[in-house]
């Protein structure tokens, strides 16, 4: 077991946990929801951090980043069923490819995010954090919008 899976990742569960209570509160016609204008639906912003965690995943195996991945399986952003159940799959994903990298990984690799932006794979599951972060916050006015019930780890963390 690396030093990133032992002190970071028990935490960093935490914050995955909070999307899986997500889809305990959400129905199919809930993944319908737009908020107007340009926003996509509640089930596309679902998908798409799907999208953007498999880009993370994929970046710890190349050690660059890329976010042209799209999961064009048909109706998976209207099913509740079918995100928890991929969101599954990729949380294991990650949890395994973080878990095959070295100390000797995680000291001298680098993982390229383009532009110049060069990180160590301990500062990558930072920014992928944050960026469920940002997800959590979007979704959040979608719920409250809706006026669906939020979990209390979900009030505790993202109010």
């Amino acid at each position: 077991m690396n030093s990133l899976i032992e002190n970071y990742y028990p935490t960093f569960e935490l914050y995955q946990s909070l999307r899986m209570q997500l889809m305990d509160t959400l129905t199919d016609e809930d993944l319908m929801f737009a908020l107007g204008g340009e926003n996509m639906t509640l089930g596309a912003l679902c998908r798409q951090i799907g999208e953007t965690q498999q880009s993370y995943i994929d970046s710890f195996i190349t050690f660059t980043q890329d976010f042209s991945y799209r999961n064009e399986q048909p109706g998976l952003a209207e099913s509740v069923d079918r995100l928890i159940v991929w969101f599954a799959d990729l949380d294991r994903e990650l949890k395994s490819v973080v878990s095959a990298l070295s100390e000797q990984d995680l000291a001298q690799r680098t993982i390229d995010r383009g532009g110049g932006f060069i990180v160590s794979p301990d500062i990558q599951m930072e920014i992928y954090k944050e960026a469920l972060l940002i997800f959590y916050g979007k979704v959040d006015i979608y719920l409250k919008e809706m006026g669906k019930p939020r979990s209390e780890q979900w009030a505790a963390w993202i109010d």
